[in-house]
């Protein structure tokens, strides 16, 4: 299958049988939703075959999932189902309130919701699911899990939940600029597969270079033995010399380098702060919350409980319905909303909407939009030909562009590359500013997070920091919990949330560590194999390498005690 403008895959081969369970990974704009749409019949190959097998019978939910109007019910209800299962399903998915509303008054995610439950209970054998766990809750994914392991047909679904891959699937299919791989075994087996290819690449290309440097010896004799050569050689020595291997599909990091205004003392201040409904139902409070200039915050709640609505009061877009907020004068503020489709103008070039409205674009926009993996032709293309995750990743990128201070995001992760999702973690990790996160993503909370805000069913607001429970006063007068109580757990040991963050601390620091110690290898054997002279330059790298591997192996013991400190726990 192809785009206007570029192949999306090419050859791809993978069987699925009666209990497979597949998953369909790749970066944003690779086909992973092309490819759906073929397998399920939506779509015709370009060439190609699809074999279904007798009496088969395909459920399905697309990335963007259409329903019929009436109501919410008879829209499950459509596909065949029982009524009480068709019930179940939506209660499980935070639809239970919703039965008897129009399909057309639902929000998008409310839409997704309703699909999934019509795609779940729907009699079928193959069950291919498009990013589900979008708009779900963590009690919906842990619910779609148990669901989902134990349907008896074969499964096949995209998605950017790594424990949901590493759980259910029993093989991956990944896209890789038209070509595709197939992994055996979950998500952990994916990485370990894809290490393992890229270093058979790189000894491959080892071996091109000596064979190319011997051939580029013997193409460069004199004259008069160059004209007895056989010229099928010649011809075979310059293609070897040209034949560079194919390079990463990106780069590894998002190479931004914003300047991130300095923050003050105060940064967002919440004072008994109580959020309503648009009906004027209360969702929560009263709390208070005060946000640290290098705050790593999520919030975290059923759906519904009012998330999206605390971070329109914190970005100045909404009132609370009771007590006050305060902003420092010094916030810069960049919101990224769920709404990623209405923001963007779709009719307009992708490095329009990089400069905004004010100016033409330039050299600069191209740089950034580079380093945010928009490649020349990228640039060029209409928003609307761009796949959802690239979308995303769009709007998400504007967001940076305006250089805040102070970032309140809304399910970023979702229809996001796995490649896109690592490399934001490890950006948001030493950035600067303030962040304020809702997800349902657990293992992006687990990386960028050390504060959890739990909104309760009820209204309650409770504060984890560092994984520790403490009930924010619900009254005014109310006094603060005991110090004495919270000396206590910490006088047990660090939690092991803050162990994590120790851990991880520790691996970026030996990351660091292995490449300096490449580095200086490196060097020292350029001058080694120059012949240089310079032994004072050599032993001044010699040490340094030594420093460096004696830092390596003190911090690996460090890492080993933390990482059996937390599996004790």
């Amino acid at each position: 299958m192809s785009r206007p403008d570029r192949p999306l895959f090419v050859d791809v081969s993978v069987t699925v049988n009666t209990g497979d369970r597949l998953g369909i990974v790749g970066i944003n704009g690779t086909g992973k939703s092309t490819l759906l749409r073929v397998l399920a019949g939506a779509a015709t190959p370009e060439s190609g075959e699809v074999r279904r097998g007798r009496d088969l019978s395909v459920a399905v939910l697309d990335q963007v999932a259409p329903l019929p109007k009436g109501t919410v019910l008879d829209a499950v209800l459509a596909h065949g189902s029982e009524r009480w299962e068709a019930e179940a399903a939506l209660s499980r998915l935070g639809m239970g309130a919703f039965f008897g509303e129009s399909t057309e008054s639902l929000s998008g995610g409310e839409k997704k919701r309703v699909a999934l439950a019509a795609a779940l209970v729907q009699p079928s054998n193959l069950l291919i699911l498009d990013e589900p766990t979008n708009h779900l809750d963590i009690d919906g994914i842990t619910w779609l899990e148990e669901r989902l392991d134990s349907y008896r047909g074969g499964l096949i679904l995209v998605t950017h939940d790594r424990h949901v891959l590493d759980k259910l699937t029993t093989h991956i299919l990944e896209l890789d600029r038209g070509n595709s791989f197939v992994h055996t075994g979950g998500y952990a087996s994916y990485l370990e597969n894809k290490a393992h290819r890229a270093v058979a690449a790189e000894t491959a290309e080892a071996v091109r270079k000596n064979l190319a440097k011997t051939e580029l010896a013997w193409l460069r004799r004199g004259a008069p033995a160059r004209t007895s050569k056989p010229k099928y050689r010649m011809d075979a020595a310059k293609a070897l010399i040209a034949d560079k291997p194919e390079g990463a599909a990106r780069p590894a990091d998002l190479h931004l380098e914003f300047p991130t205004p300095r923050l003050g003392d105060i940064v967002v201040e919440l004072d008994q702060v109580v959020g309503n409904a648009p009906d004027g139902r209360q969702l929560f409070g009263p709390f208070d919350l005060k946000l640290d200039p290098r705050e790593r915050l999520a919030i975290m709640g059923g759906n519904g409980v009012g998330k999206s609505t605390l971070l329109n009061i914190m970005a100045k877009l909404a009132e609370p319905a009771a007590g006050s907020v305060r902003w420092g004068t010094t916030v810069e503020l960049g919101y990224y909303t769920q709404q990623s489709e209405d923001v963007l103008d779709l009719d307009a070039r992708v490095r329009e909407v990089i400069a905004g409205p004010n100016r033409k674009p330039d050299w600069t926009d191209a740089r950034l939009l580079e380093a945010f993996w928009f490649d020349k032709d990228a640039q060029w293309a209409q928003v609307r030909t761009l796949s959802g995750g690239e979308r995303r990743r769009l709007h998400l990128l504007t967001i940076l562009a305006s250089k805040p201070n102070v970032m309140l995001l809304d399910e970023p992760t979702n229809d996001l590359d796995l490649e896109t999702l690592r490399s934001l973690e490890d950006f948001l990790e030493d950035w600067p500013g303030a962040l304020v996160v809702v997800s349902h993503d657990r293992a992006f909370l687990d990386r960028v997070a050390n504060r959890h805000l739990t909104i309760n069913d009820d209204g309650v607001v409770h504060n984890r920091p560092n994984g520790e429970l403490v009930q924010q006063s619900v009254v005014v007068s109310e006094p603060k919990k005991p110090k004495a109580d919270t000396r206590s757990k910490r006088d047990a040991g660090p939690s092991k949330s803050t162990l994590g963050h120790h851990i991880r601390a520790a691996e970026k620091e030996l990351a660091k560590l292995d490449k300096k110690k490449d580095r200086l290898a490196e060097q020292m054997a350029e001058l080694t194999e120059a012949g240089s002279s310079d032994y004072e330059e050599l032993g001044r790298l010699g040490a340094e390498h030594t420093e460096v591997m004696s830092a390596l192996d003190e911090l690996e013991m460090r890492w080993l005690e933390l990482s059996e400190q937390r599996d004790n726990m």
